[in-house]
């Protein structure tokens, strides 16, 4: 069947679609479909009490969790739009989104990760004029606040709900901000459903699935691909707000989770777990990951040792509503491993030259995107929107990513990561890739740095495997048997860990400056 029109209707045709069939799992509380949706109707008539308009923003800063999920689909279904926060952000850069944005209204957690989030805010409520009330979410405040729905008829609450469009704003969710202020891409209610209902086909999502979401609500993937994507099809959310290896090995065991998205690293850690052969993880069945680098003997030992029977990878943005292409369950690994899939049904995905121009099969260039995964916009910001996003309606992705005879993408890097060497463009992932094939290395990043002689060399940030034993020169000799001369990294300096954002993507720039 086609996905509903709006997020607020989705989340009223679940409720009557799968009833009484456990829709989240938080701990010791659970909520079927039927009940979920009254919960979000609560929320809404809350929202509305507290004076929000149509179209107004609202934050969300929080960790995965019941409460997050009822929040933000409440506040779509008052007809607000959604502004998700990154619980690692300090009161600064939780204040410039806020602010940016225009929000009038938040939803706080308690403190989460030694951040005391309501504190954070209030010593900045001055450089916030349009923020009104700030929900706690700890139960006695978000009790208080259901509260205030109590005044607002039910009547009133579905009219706002069936106003809510196909083409009205539903997010508004920030870039990381690595390489500048962050800027908020906008996504229609209409096209998100539109892109993840054809994400949970080629993944095969199903009705009865057990999801265990560990990808943050706030990034696109933990929300669109978690929350809605689950509705969609009838899943069981088990949202986990941070990641550790002992608590996911627990829950896969008692909650006998089927669903398991998540970057490279999680499944990594959980092979390396010393726990694993304790727990019965004979359930999973889906895994969905997505890197520039995903080694392919993690796809075969994801598929022989933790069972899962559908490895794939994709590759997306914010600023194409997170998903751009995807493997199909019919991939060898090899395929799922080298390449992040071909483009989503009715899109485009091509690679263009220096001026614009289309590129040949296997030939570098930027990944550009064209269909109705493109995002609306930056929100009050034309001239970057017009900067991204040119006339004929391409997306410029900044990625770096060469096309095979298949139409299969394959990544090689962020055009802010490419170096110069001796003349020669070099791409980091591809040099990773080589790095990944070496018994001792668990995970690598490259970066280039200035040199007098070549104009810049590289170097690799190496994270060893537990318990291996490799030295510098061994990983130089491997590169130069297996790549040309100017790729291989000049110097090696091994690290406990790669510094990541919240979403798992490495901060090049933080290794860049621990040189």
């Amino acid at each position: 069947m086609p996905a509903p029109a709006s997020i607020p209707r989705l989340v009223l045709e679940s409720g009557d679609r799968f009833g009484d069939r456990e829709a989240l799992v938080d701990g010791q509380r659970r909520l079927s479909f039927a009940e979920l949706a009254t919960a979000v109707r609560a929320a809404s008539a809350a929202v509305i009490a507290t004076g929000v308009d149509p179209g107004d923003r609202i934050g969300l800063w929080a960790p995965n969790s019941l409460e997050w999920v009822v929040s933000a689909l409440g506040l779509l279904g008052a007809g607000a739009v959604l502004v998700p926060l990154n619980t690692r952000f300090k009161g600064d850069e939780a204040a410039y989104i806020l602010a940016k944005s225009g929000a009038r209204m938040a939803f706080v957690a308690p403190p989460f990760l030694g951040a005391d989030y309501p504190a954070l805010l209030g010593a900045r409520r001055a450089e916030l004029p349009a923020l009104g009330d700030v929900v706690s979410l700890d139960p006695s405040g978000w009790a208080e606040f259901l509260d205030r729905g109590r005044v607002v008829s039910a009547r009133t609450v579905q009219d706002r709900t069936e106003a809510v469009g196909s083409s009205d704003i539903g997010d508004i969710i920030f870039t990381s901000g690595t390489t500048g202020k962050p800027k908020g891409v906008m996504t229609s209610h209409g096209q998100t459903l539109r892109v993840f209902d054809v994400w949970a086909d080629v993944v095969g999502l199903e009705m009865g699935d057990r999801y265990l979401i560990v990808n943050p609500f706030f990034h696109t993937f933990g929300y669109k691909a978690g929350i809605l994507a689950a509705l969609l099809r009838g899943a069981t959310m088990i949202p986990e707000p941070i990641f550790d290896v002992t608590r996911v090995l627990d829950r896969i065991d008692t909650e006998q989770v089927t669903v398991l998205p998540g970057p490279p690293t999680l499944y990594q850690s959980i092979l390396a777990s010393p726990e694993r052969p304790g727990r019965d993880l004979g359930s999973l069945r889906l895994a969905v990951t997505g890197a520039a680098v995903v080694p392919e003997e993690l796809v075969e030992r994801m598929r022989t040792e933790l069972k899962f029977s559908t490895v794939l990878t994709a590759y997306g943005l914010t600023e194409a509503t997170g998903v751009v292409s995807m493997c199909r369950a019919e991939d060898g690994p090899a395929t799922i491993a080298a390449t992040s899939g071909r483009a989503i049904p009715e899109t485009e995905v091509r690679v263009v030259g220096d001026a614009g121009q289309p590129l040949p099969i296997g030939e570098p260039g930027e990944v550009q995107v064209r269909g109705y995964n493109v995002m609306r916009g930056y929100f009050e910001d034309p001239e970057a929107t017009a900067a991204t996003v040119d006339a004929d309606g391409w997306l410029h992705t900044g990625d770096v990513g060469v096309l095979d005879r298949r139409g299969y993408l394959r990544i090689t890097d962020r055009l802010k990561d490419m170096y110069v060497v001796g003349g020669f463009n070099a791409y980091p992932a591809e040099i990773e890739q080589v790095l990944a094939g070496h018994p001792a290395v668990a995970e690598s990043a490259v970066v280039g740095e200035p040199d007098v002689r070549l104009g810049e060399i590289g170097r690799a940030f190496v994270v060893p495997r537990p318990g291996a034993s490799v030295d510098p020169e061994e990983l130089v000799e491997w590169c130069k048997q297996r790549l040309a001369n100017y790729k291989v990294p000049r110097a090696v300096t091994f690290v406990t860990a790669l510094p990541r954002n919240a979403s798992g993507k490495v901060l090049k720039y933080e290794l860049r400056q621990s040189r």
